[in-house]
């Protein structure tokens, strides 16, 4: 059945001038995705301390010290987390369409605080109990954790102007950076005043809650989205009442001075019209997140041994230092990993993204970091007596993803699909990522006693691997349109503006 759009608050959304209210919603879903982001990437503290009161008597693998993980349990702590983000990407991301961003959020936040908590509290006396809780809470931890995505990235782009939504859909996902160094910042804390291994990484778990929490309630501070409002709950008075609050103005929809088309709501996801008209961009960006993921959580992974090569943590840890003293010096290296690399990637990709368009930063980025993996690869044995060179070039491998492809490939997912699929079919990208972070991550980490690992950068065919995925990110980007200063429903094809002017930015590009 074919209905037309009343589109008068949306032109008025896009045309708006850039106010406090943007900024609020991008705080808004900015705080609920750094919190996302401390929850994941702290439990590199949290595995640690671990290894050192659980397994501190026990050997690990053959040939290697007490004191950490064994292989096993390393899998199952990182797995439960990738698994419940890949539902909750899927699953929330439906229900965002469904039942309205605001409100979908609103339980993706909840989730994560309470599970955050809950985490920290793993109960039992034995390594097995602590760990078997511990997993069962990061499971839904990460269910809440990848609901944030595909609606924190809706929700902003659905408030922005068409000017800069880029710039605003991109600071949010940089709060991700803010997040990894929080979390280090918080460690850092804890190790100076908590003695006890045992509650330091109860103690940083517990303070993930605090940031969803607040998210939680501050998305009380903004109504739902007018573009959800007025196209999929097909209620435009109501958009046009709750953006006259937001904006400060009166929008009357009889002024509405564009000519609308029309759409078919029956279609879905599956359907042949969704192929024709959206399924070559679902490829695309879907497939820019699996080859992009692969390589930035397998760089991750080989992190911890690089750390190691370079003396800034223990590669022995059960012998040379306490637990918590070795927490803090691997804070104080991520840390510094950080703010050398994808913090200022992230910073410029909010400064760029408008400015030079998404498609040539992500094309951008694929390449300079197909060339660095290559560079890495082909001077092998060089890199493998030089590890400050190879940390050199690391980084620049994570800032080009940063300002890249990491970002955009977050950004362009929420400006092509038509609103009453954008959560969903941004939720899709984002798993296939999840997907791609599996199989880069796992892919390393199981191998993590063989000696081929002793030099603690990897082996050279494993480095071409990461040179390939890139490369293939680099073509699918080429399949990915421009989406900079366009309105979102042109975008996504559900009206014809009047006047070509009308959806085109100032440069008329």
């Amino acid at each position: 059945m074919a209905r037309a759009h009343p589109l008068n608050v949306l032109a008025t959304l896009d045309r708006a001038r850039t106010q406090r209210y943007h900024f609020t919603a991008a705080a808004i879903a900015g705080t609920g995705f750094l919190a996302g982001a401390y929850n994941l990437y702290s439990i590199i503290f949290v595995a640690r301390l671990i290894g050192r009161v659980y397994y501190a008597d026990e050997i690990a693998s053959p040939g290697e010290p007490g004191g950490q993980l064994p292989p096993d349990a390393a899998l199952a702590l990182s797995g439960v987390a990738f698994s419940g983000t890949f539902v909750g990407q899927l699953a929330f991301g439906w229900l965002g369409d469904r039942i309205g961003r605001r409100r979908a959020y609103g339980w993706t936040l909840a989730l994560m605080a309470v599970s955050s908590a809950a985490s920290g509290l793993s109960f039992g006396r034995e390594a097995k109990a602590v760990l078997a809780t511990l997993c069962f809470f990061r499971f839904w931890l990460g269910v809440g954790v990848g609901g944030s995505y595909p609606l924190s990235a809706a929700i902003i782009a659905e408030y922005a102007n068409k000017r800069t939504r880029g710039a605003f859909v991109a600071a949010v996902h940089a709060m991700q950076g803010v997040g990894i160094l929080l979390g280090c910042t918080v460690a850092l804390g804890v190790c100076s005043v908590v003695p006890e291994a045992d509650h330091v990484w109860r103690v940083i778990l517990v303070a993930g809650a605090v940031p969803a929490a607040l998210s939680f309630y501050l998305r009380t501070k903004l109504p739902e989205t007018a573009r959800y409002t007025a196209l999929v709950a097909r209620e435009p008075k109501r958009a046009a009442a709750d953006m006259s609050q937001v904006l400060r103005t009166r929008i009357q929809e009889q002024d509405l001075d564009v000519s609308v088309g029309r759409i078919d709501d029956e279609w879905g996801l599956f359907s042949v019209q969704f192929l024709k008209s959206h399924g070559l961009h679902l490829l695309a960006t879907s497939s820019a997140c699996f080859f992009l993921s692969v390589t930035y959580y397998s760089q991750n992974i080989l992190q911890k041994d690089l750390l190691g090569k370079l003396g800034w943590v223990s590669p022995s840890p059960a012998a040379s230092m306490g637990a918590v003293q070795e927490v803090a010096r691997l804070a104080r290296a991520q840390a510094l990993i950080a703010l050398c690399g994808a913090t200022p990637g992230y910073i410029l990709s909010v400064v760029l993204i408008d400015v030079l368009g998404r498609r040539r930063l992500q094309l951008a980025g694929f390449t300079v970091m197909t060339l660095s993996m290559l560079a890495l690869a082909i001077s092998y044995d060089h890199w493998t007596s030089h590890a400050a060179g190879f940390f050199a070039l690391y980084n620049v491998t994570f800032f080009f993803a940063s300002v890249g492809p990491n970002t955009t490939t977050f950004v362009a997912p929420a400006e092509l699909f038509p609103a009453r699929m954008r959560c969903t079919c941004h939720g899709v990208a984002m798993a296939a990522g999840r997907a791609g972070a599996v199989l880069g991550a796992f892919g390393f980490l199981s191998k993590g006693a063989d000696s081929k690992y002793a030099s603690g950068i990897g082996t050279r065919n494993e480095l071409f691997v990461l040179a390939g995925t890139n490369f293939l990110g680099m073509l699918m980007s080429l399949f990915v349109p421009e989406t900079r200063g366009a309105s979102l429903e042109v975008l996504s094809k559900e009206v014809v503006y009047e006047s070509i002017d009308m959806f085109m930015d100032s440069n008329g590009e």
